[in-house]
């Protein structure tokens, strides 16, 4: 998977801990390696994880290695973001976005 800078990547096997028992929020990238808008979207969760460093955990899932939690979350479409607080999903975002809109749609759960 080619990963953001900056940003983990989580698992099936490690998500609850990373992402359901995370102290702050999480915005989860689903991502694939045949995804050109997903690469698209690397330095734009590279930025966003600097800015918001401390403030929200920001990882990505390989939807192809980790079935499990991307079936779990009826993730379909590349990229899906979501946004985990007390380990639940309290938002669901479909396609690359700017930064500056994802950040306006991340403002109130954030």
């Amino acid at each position: 998977m080619i990963r953001a800078a900056g940003v983990a990547e989580v698992t099936d096997a490690d998500f609850e801990t990373e992402v359901i028992g995370a102290e702050l929020p999480v915005l989860v990238e689903f991502t694939a390696d045949w995804c050109p808008p997903c690469r698209q979207m690397g330095p734009v969760l590279s930025a966003l994880a600097a800015e918001e460093d401390g403030r929200v955990k920001v990882v990505q899932l390989d939807v192809d290695t980790n079935p499990d939690t991307t079936n779990a979350y009826k993730v379909l479409s590349m990229p899906t973001f979501m946004v985990f607080r007390g380990g639940e999903p309290v938002r669901s975002m479909v396609g690359a976005r700017p930064k500056r809109r994802l950040l306006e749609e991340l403002s109130d759960v954030l």
